[in-house]
């Protein structure tokens, strides 16, 4: 019983960090766009090798 003492502050402080993780988050723009990085990986935006001599 005596550990519930400590328990419910620490889990309070750790819903709080969570929550001011999870506005901070919102308010810097990390949810702004979700589709450009799940479509990024299917876009090669790589420049292609350029061909040298010895390869014709």
């Amino acid at each position: 019983m005596d550990s519930l003492f400590i328990l419910i502050p620490v889990a309070l402080v750790f819903c709080g960090l969570a929550i001011w993780a999870y506005l901070w988050a919102i308010d810097n723009g990390q949810y702004d766009d979700l589709d450009k990085e799940a479509f990024r990986i299917l876009f090669d935006d790589d420049k292609p090798a350029t061909k040298h001599k010895h390869d014709e």
